[in-house]
């Protein structure tokens, strides 16, 4: 099932149950890759890794709705019973895992509708949905809908004492929320360490310490006017990374527990 909606069979009847739900792939596609990039590096036989490759390309693909243009969320094509579902389960593969990108810019742009559809319809009523749109939109890079989330999710779904309310109470817009105000600064998803990816107009200064990227880093940076000024980067164990912000990136090779400061041009200091 795609949790929790229902579909609509030819005959009107809602139905949960069917076969490869999109969020069914998207976990099964995002496990075995992250099995089969880890093989190497813990010593996996490569019998393994390669059974592994054969049943991903054998899993059906994700796809884009020829109705609506958004993220099919289930195998076949069907009607949803509840267009303004507060689920999004279709697209756990734009966040939090990395199924969904800018490398399939059409299944990118399908993910965009998906989102707005279900507003359209009344979407992201509870707090922990609204904290999930939060980290789709940082996702898609757009700094101004993740920002008018994050202050829908106060105005609307947040106690005086800032508990989410759902109601009475889940922690995960909470949590939710944290994190897609560090996935609006930092991602790290795509094989690189992207700064200030989806920064909102009403931060035009501001700075963020102790954020972690993927690979062993630890990020720490300040902006201003909207720019970026400064980013300290601590290695952890000391691997390779490239650095971006906007358009501009660096291949740093770096050592175990050495710190490195780059300027707003990620130059080197």
């Amino acid at each position: 099932m795609s949790p929790e909606n229902s579909f609509k069979m030819p005959d009107g009847a809602a139905q949960q149950l069917t076969y490869a739900p999109a969020i069914d792939v998207e976990i099964i596609m995002a496990l075995y890759n992250a099995c089969i990039e880890a093989g190497p590096i813990v010593g996996e036989s490569k019998a393994f890794t390669q059974a592994l490759k054969k049943t991903v390309r054998l899993l059906p693909p994700v796809r884009v709705s020829p109705r609506y243009g958004i993220v099919q969320e289930w195998i076949k094509d069907y009607e949803e019973a509840e267009p303004g579902h507060r689920h999004m389960s279709q697209l756990i593969g734009l966040y939090p895992f990395a199924i969904i990108t800018p490398k399939n810019p059409e299944l990118f742009a399908a993910a965009r509708k998906t989102i707005e559809r279900r507003l359209q319809y009344g979407g992201g009523h509870t707090g922990w949905s609204r904290a999930w749109i939060i980290n789709f939109f940082a996702r898609l890079g757009d700094g101004e809908s993740a920002y008018q989330n994050l202050v829908a999710l106060l105005q609307k779904s947040t106690l005086p004492n800032l508990f989410d309310t759902h109601p009475p109470f889940q922690i995960d817009g909470n949590f939710g929320a944290t994190a897609g105000i560090a996935e609006m600064l930092l991602q790290s998803h795509l094989n690189e360490i992207n700064l200030l990816p989806a920064l909102p107009k009403a931060w035009p200064n501001g700075m963020i310490h102790g954020l972690v990227a993927r690979g062993g880093f630890e990020v720490s940076m300040d902006w201003q006017a909207g720019n970026l000024k400064q980013v300290k980067l601590l290695s952890k164990v000391g691997n390779a990374c490239t650095l971006r912000y906007g358009s501009k990136t660096i291949k740093l090779r770096t050592i175990k527990g050495k710190e490195y400061m780059f300027d707003g041009n990620l130059q080197l200091q």
